[in-house]
């Protein structure tokens, strides 16, 4: 029999830092051939270009495939498995296939996938990786402590109803094999035990927790966990099981283009200001910076914010700066646009 080819799901809310580690995995391949499934929530295709700038040969543009627009675990059929069956049936297979989710992802749906007799004699989940913000947890953003919940709901009546971040984020720590607490360095020694504490506290047994910051994780830890996930659903229940549907309605994306950008420094308090006033979720895009010859990234969490430059613009690419925002529905796109604009 032909040994199975492993694939790793790498999962997370909104910025937690996948990209990041893939990023790094990429650099550190060692010879390994890697595949990638790429998918994201908004329609720039911006991590799919993160990972091209890298510049690494193991990055070939043949090797990364990008399912953009449409979440990943709702599209399964359509979408996803004839994605797959493209990679195993090139004429030279990968060492390992890595697919990175939306952050609203639900990952028990694209494990089960796993099991369709056209994969499953072929491929198996060597593993679930969720990527977590740590300082977005340490602020509380997911805790499940009823009274601060009862709290909030006081305190604002918008609250009244089911938060379904909190829903993807149990869904995403139930099927893990391994969790990666990201972007550790923002919190002090007692902020990255209670953290620690808070979230191995709702991980099955077995599953390791380790840290990280910006992503770097030596690809050992993360491929060759032989996992086998597609054969345990039982053991990584989802609400999906309870609710029968998953529903992306709550959220939007959308595109904002302007002009070079000549005081990045400023701007970036612009999407800081812009990200606060209007609860944006998530930021990210390229930037043209006049006399740069590079392309700078842009990241956002909430009003954090990171940028570095990553690769020169191509010689037939238009210099444009241009962002995807993902927020909550009922974005002042209008509103949001004439600020970054601006």
């Amino acid at each position: 029999m032909t040994q199975k080819i492993p694939a790793t799901i790498v999962t997370g809310f909104l910025g937690a830092g996948k990209t990041s580690l893939l990023r790094h995995l990429v650099a550190h391949a060692a010879g390994r051939r890697l595949a990638f499934v790429i998918n994201e929530f908004g329609t720039l295709g911006i991590d799919r270009e993160l990972l091209l700038g890298c510049g690494m040969a193991a990055c070939c543009e043949d090797d990364i495939v990008e399912l953009a627009n449409g979440c990943i675990c709702c599209t399964v059929a359509e979408d996803f498995l004839p994605t797959l069956q493209g990679i195993l049936e090139r004429g030279e297979a990968p060492d390992h296939i890595v697919i990175e989710t939306s952050g609203l992802a639900l990952p028990q749906p694209l494990v089960q996938a796993f099991n369709w007799p056209e994969v499953k004699s072929r491929v198996s989940v060597d593993g679930v990786i969720v990527v977590i913000d740590a300082a977005a947890v340490a602020a509380g953003r997911f805790a499940e402590d009823p009274a601060a919940v009862a709290a909030q709901r006081a305190a604002d009546p918008s609250l009244g109803h089911d938060n379904p971040l909190e829903e993807v984020f149990a869904d995403q720590l139930a099927c893990a094999d391994l969790v990666i607490l990201n972007k550790s360095d923002l919190l002090d020694a007692a902020a990255r035990a209670a953290t620690r504490a808070a979230i191995a506290a709702r991980l099955r047994p077995a599953v390791k927790l380790i840290e990280a910051e910006h992503g770097r994780i030596a690809p050992p830890l993360l491929l060759g966990l032989g996992a086998a996930a597609e054969e345990d659903l039982a053991n990584r229940p989802s609400h999906l099981d309870a609710a029968g549907e998953h529903d992306h309605d709550d959220f939007e994306s959308f595109v904002v283009e302007r002009g070079p950008v000549a005081d990045t420094a400023g701007f970036l308090r612009k999407l800081a200001a812009a990200a606060t006033a209007h609860d944006i979720l998530r930021l990210k895009g390229f930037l043209a910076v006049p006399g740069k010859e590079l392309r700078q990234v842009v990241q956002g969490v909430g009003a954090r914010l990171d940028h570095y430059f990553d690769r020169p613009w191509g010689a037939d690419e238009a210099r444009r700066s241009r962002l995807v925002v993902i927020g909550r529905k009922g974005l002042d796109r209008a509103a949001i646009a004439a600020a970054l604009q601006a």
